[in-house]
């Protein structure tokens, strides 16, 4: 098995990531892991710093990144020792070992069965000499490798044994015993018998490694200066621009609010980074704002300079073309319209006029996201909806998405499948005359005899060989050229790392980043290594920052994105307020169109600061009228608005028309209602971290069945999402799901973590809190940002079910409790569940809309029960992510496709 010579010419940056890691003792950062979880500390005796708002040069940023991400490598090669989730140790067999640049590269055996995990690309293994088995001695023979590639039935390792690397000076090589023994038995000239060994798969370094080198080019970007410093650089000059038609001028002006156009004019003028805060509740404005900005890689036009006077232009073809003056008499008459030869084709003092007014430029455009889920959303609504050209018309441009788990709604523009379908055709023509070969020379004239029309066959082949290369090479050129044909590229963060892009070698001249939020920096550094002109960060730093494992590392800032370091360095953020997603009960903002209000003596009157009576539909199943209450402005404002967004969002038009839906005729369906499952327990499965809360999963379960038997189009994964922040519950929920609907329950309802869900919307959303308890807090489901991301997803209608009781403990929960209580949207449920929903109890449920006398009020609108249903289009729902994942999606399974790095 060959060594792969381009493997071995890594950057500096790849290769010092490699000693350092390799190098490390597996059971020694268990140990400390062990000894300190729960104390975090502050670092300093490791050497770590906090992440800083501003930096003074390359040095200082490296310096405070670099330590915290190994930090963060430690915690990702432990997590699976203390989940338990361990496969396990396979037996293998040294082959063929080479030594270059101070790694050794065995070639070992592999042999993958049913009971092996698949060992891919960038896996990280530990291998000894000793089958280890917990609670046995250990091994005295260990090291890491890395896996290189994989052939057939072997692969190919990389492993640093001259020593660890000491943490306070990454330099210092310190030899040790356990290695030496490692080199020996791997280099041993005995018969392969002799070089056995035992592996163990750890976890996958492809993200992360990606990140590593993402931010030792820090120093060759671009925008070195900007990202260390957080400071907005002035243009200089408003030619530098780009220029729109009139009539998308025109369509920006009509169908946009005032923050979408500032955004739109910030992203046209230019500026190096745009950070645009995109609120939860914003749905379809999310969208239509990222892709108006493709629309300028189709409309570029330049600038046309003032028009020179003739003998302005006589003088500046004379100045370029000097060897056409004197003596030539044909140069008494010049051109004067500069043709002929004589016009201007090298750098001069005046730049030559150009001709072509509405010279169009092709932008290329990268599109990422932290995870496949995300990214898959924003494909599927490019392919739904298109963008605009010049003339305000949509089209579809050409677009590919690279990467791996592609939801199926965008497989057709999936890199796989497009290589595949260009591969197809010419791998049926090359076995079709390999079979015609076989056949023919059965069918020749005796025993080594090879008629002329095999000769003829064999020698078209080998020509067509030579053509097109190995078959390898040839879906290598294929995806080069399918690459430099889009026009909009879309990738993971960690994919646009991979070495397609590093082998196409042409940078992008706009590179977009959703959820900018949900990523550590160095992730959000990978694209823009790339090379790019103009960065656009979109997302929301109120919700869910990226998962870091490492408690210290976590302490100390790494999770701190570079989205939210900007916005804290004064880096101005352009903030999208108006809401297209939420029906108004789940975002309520008060209207004349379901608010009739009146003030202290009974008159209407305007919205004020303080408190005022208003009027709202009483849920109270024992009533039919709607009720008079006096409450502060705040609670009948949006939530998430009040609770996390300082009131400031607004709803878009006609909000409440395109999200209400037939089911809202019961008070339990929504649009917003919280079950208080007061009995409820929370627990943890035997040999889980995790909580769960078997009394909720059982409640869900019905009121799933019991929605979509009454409204079967809910039976869609697009439409329906179970919400649980703990992957467990996930779990059990989807096991019972499964035990209840068949295997193909997932194609039905979408059951995801709070993580998973982030950048995704649903018309109905169950949310299941889990936490259940007399005395112990809620944990991690206090952190708001989770708690915003929950409770944003449903355009129509979100469903909490929790533990009231154990919620109130903390301030934010205790708001949304207080929220529906004053809402009348909180129903008290007990034991057993299946009575609850009951058609008798739900008949009890409906909302009927009689109208009451409104005295002084006047008179007032009537309700509209005849509401369209809003149009909705599927999601891209799969591959989630748990919270306690890590990475960007493709971080666990970064292999197969077509990856060779």
């Amino acid at each position: 098995m060959a060594v792969d010579r381009d493997k071995l010419q890594e950057e500096s940056p790849m290769l010092r990531f490699y000693r350092i890691i390799l190098g490390w003792d597996y059971f020694r950062l268990l140990k400390e892991s062990y000894k300190n979880k729960g104390n975090s500390g502050d670092g300093t005796s490791l050497g770590l710093s906090e992440v800083k708002d501003t930096y003074k040069d390359v040095d200082d940023y490296i310096s405070t990144f670099e330590p915290l991400l190994f930090e963060e490598v430690k915690a990702q090669v432990t997590q699976k020792r203390e989940e338990e989730d361990v496969t396990e140790w396979k037996s293998r067999v040294v082959v063929e070992c080479n030594e270059v640049d101070g790694f050794h590269l065995p070639a070992v055996t592999y042999a993958a069965d049913d009971t092996e995990e698949a060992i891919s690309q960038n896996d990280l293994l530990l291998l000894s000499k000793e089958n280890f088995q917990e609670g046995t001695r250990l091994p005295t023979t260990y090291a890491f490798a890395l896996v290189e590639n994989c052939q057939n039935d072997r692969f190919r390792l990389r492993m640093y044994l001259s020593g660890e690397v000491e943490h306070s000076n990454r330099d210092v090589v310190q030899p040790c015993q356990r290695l030496l023994s490692m080199r020996a038995l791997i280099t041993s000239p005995t018969s392969e018998v002799d070089k056995l060994f035992y592996s163990l798969k750890i976890c996958s370094l492809s993200t992360i490694a990606r990140e590593y080198v993402a931010l030792w080019s820090i120093g060759t970007l671009p925008f070195r200066d900007l990202i260390l410093s957080g400071a907005e650089k002035n243009l200089g000059s408003e030619d530098q621009a780009w220029k729109i038609s009139t009539s998308l001028e025109e369509f920006i002006k009509v169908n946009h609010n005032e923050n979408q156009q500032e955004a739109i004019q910030a992203g046209l003028a230019r500026k190096a980074f745009v950070l645009i805060q995109v609120t939860g509740q914003l749905g379809s404005e999310k969208f239509q704002m990222r892709f108006l900005f493709f629309t300028r890689g189709e409309l570029f036009e330049v600038k046309r300079g003032p028009e020179l006077p003739i003998q302005e232009k006589y003088n500046h073809w004379a100045r370029a073309s000097p060897w056409l003056t004197g003596s030539n008499p044909r140069d008494t008459i010049m051109p004067v319209n500069g043709d002929d030869g004589f016009f201007p084709t090298t750098g001069n003092e005046l730049k030559p006029e150009v001709v072509n007014s509405r010279r169009k430029y092709r932008v290329r455009v990268l599109v990422c996201a932290p995870s496949n889920s995300a990214l898959d959303e924003i494909v599927l609504r490019v392919l739904n909806a298109g963008v605009r050209d010049e003339n305000d018309r949509a089209y579809n441009p050409k677009i590919v998405r690279i990467g791996l788990k592609e939801h199926h709604s965008v497989r057709a523009v999936s890199m796989d499948y497009l290589t595949h379908s260009f591969w197809k055709p010419r791998a049926f023509e090359i076995y079709g005359a390999k079979k015609n070969t076989v056949y023919l020379k059965e069918e020749g004239m005796g025993q080594g005899a090879v008629a002329p029309m095999v000769k003829q066959k064999q020698e078209s082949m080998n020509a067509d060989k030579e053509k097109h290369g190995a078959p390898g090479r040839d879906k290598d050129s294929i995806r080069a050229a399918i690459l430099d044909e889009a026009v909009i590229v879309f990738s993971t963060l960690s994919f646009s790392g991979s070495s397609l892009f590093s082998k196409w070698n042409r940078g992008f001249d706009i590179v977009i980043i959703d959820e900018a939020a949900q990523a550590v920096e160095p992730a959000t550094l990978i694209p823009l290594a790339n090379g790019c002109k103009q960065v656009f960060l979109v997302g929301d730093p109120v919700q869910l920052p990226a998962t870091v494992i490492s408690p210290i590392a976590e302490k100390l800032g790494y999770g701190t994105s570079l989205f939210k370091r900007f916005q804290r360095a004064g880096y101005p953020v352009i903030m999208l307020k108006t809401q297209y997603r939420m029906h108004p009960e789940v975002h309520p903002m008060p209207t004349e169109a379901n608010l009739h209000l009146q003030n202290p003596k009974g008159k209407p009157c305007q919205f004020f600061r303080g408190s005022f009576t208003y009027l709202v539909p009483s849920l109270d199943s024992s009533s039919t009228h709607r009720v008079f209450r006096t409450i502060p402005l705040k609670q009948i404002r949006s939530f998430p608005s009040s609770e996390f967004y300082a009131e400031s969002l607004e709803d878009g038009p006609n909000i409440e028309m395109h999200t209400t839906r037939s089911w809202h005729e019961y008070r339990c369906f929504g649009p917003f209602c919280f079950f208080d499952l007061h009995e409820g327990k929370e627990s943890k499965l035997s040999g889980s971290e995790s909580w769960v809360n078997v009394d909720e999963v059982e409640f869900v379960l019905l009121m799933y069945h019991k929605l979509v038997s009454m409204y079967p189009e809910l039976k869609s994964s697009s439409q329906f999402a179970i919400i649980s922040p703990y992957s467990q519950q996930v779990k059990l929920l989807r096991d019972r799901f499964k035990n209840t609907f068949g295997v193909d329950s997932n194609k039905v309802v979408d059951i995801t973590t709070v993580d998973g869900c982030q950048g995704r919307e649903k018309d109905v959303a169950i949310f299941s809190c889990v936490r259940a308890s007399k005395d112990r807090s809620i944990g991690f489901l206090a952190d708001f940002r989770r708690m915003n991301v929950g409770i944003t997803r449903a355009k129509s209608s979100i469903l909490v079910v929790g533990s009231s009781s154990t919620l109130r403990r903390d301030e934010h929960w205790n708001n949304l409790v207080q929220s529906a209580e004053k809402r009348d949207c909180l129903i008290k449920v007990s034991k057993p569940y299946t009575s609850f929903f009951a058609d008798e109890n739900l008949d009890s449920m409906k909302v009927k809309n009689v109208e009451p006398s409104y005295g002084e009020a006047g008179q007032h609108d009537e309700a509209d029960n005849n509401v369209p249903l809003h149009d909705n289009h599927g999601d891209a729902d799969h591959g989630q992510a748990d919270d306690q994942d890590f990475g960007d999606g493709d971080v666990d399974m970064d292999d197969g496709g077509f990856e060779d790095d």
